[in-house]
């Protein structure tokens, strides 16, 4: 199966390099590419390709603007968007992640992190690297708006929470089954089912509802 990718970035060079890496691999197509967020949006509309690699600074509609509407249209559920960012400058990598993004990168990352990231996003996983998450989390987590209501895990079992929790800690399935003595397919499931019952678009978005809800607060995954 080839993985659909389409680049948006207000930098010609900077889309000619991930082009000619993406292109250069077997499973790999670019698509689409786009300047601008607004263009990103019928890009996606158009092609629906599997990974949009999103630069959120653009000129015009921003990325940011772009990874929301995205992620607002259903019908466009099938386009996971991976933000490009200068993550210690960038302050809005936790609002893409909140409003839909499935992960970022930054720039500068070395190639094969960068295709290994496309495959992760394009089979539905969240590129969220636990040294990172913690890190990005702590930053800008007290920052995010409160759109959830403190009842929202509610319709969650009691250990539905606690893997919810340890999602918000940037675990993997596998961490998470060696934490609680759990076969990982367990884990996998009690993840999937969390997202279900929480409307979570990916587990990036688990990761965001866990901090806050204040199930999770910034500190306690140090």
């Amino acid at each position: 199966m080839t993985i659909r990718v389409a680049l948006a970035d207000d930098q010609a060079l900077v889309r000619a390099g991930f082009r000619a890496l993406l292109n250069a691999q077997a499973d790999v197509e670019v698509v689409a590419e786009a300047a601008d967020g607004e263009e990103a949006v019928r890009v996606a509309r158009e092609h629906r390709p599997d990974v949009i690699l999103m630069d959120i600074r653009m000129p015009g509609t921003d990325g940011l603007v772009a990874t929301r509407t995205i992620s607002a249209d259903t019908a466009l559920a099938g386009v996971h968007i991976l933000i490009l960012t200068t993550f210690e400058e960038d302050e809005y990598v936790f609002e893409a992640i909140r409003v839909g993004a499935s992960g970022f990168l930054v720039k500068d990352t070395e190639p094969e992190e960068l295709l290994h990231a496309v495959r992760v996003v394009a089979r539905g996983d969240a590129l969220l690297s636990p040294g990172v998450t913690r890190r990005l989390i702590a930053e800008f987590a007290t920052k995010a708006k409160k759109v959830f209501a403190p009842t929202t895990l509610d319709v969650l079992t009691e250990r539905e929470r606690e893997v919810v929790g340890l999602v918000g800690e940037g675990l993997t399935n596998d961490e998470i089954a060696a934490r609680l003595v759990v076969s990982p397919a367990t884990a996998k499931t009690h993840v999937s089912r969390a997202m279900i019952k929480l409307n979570a678009r990916d587990r990036a978005q688990l990761v965001v509802l866990a901090y806050e809800s204040g199930l999770v607060r910034p500190g306690w995954a140090e």
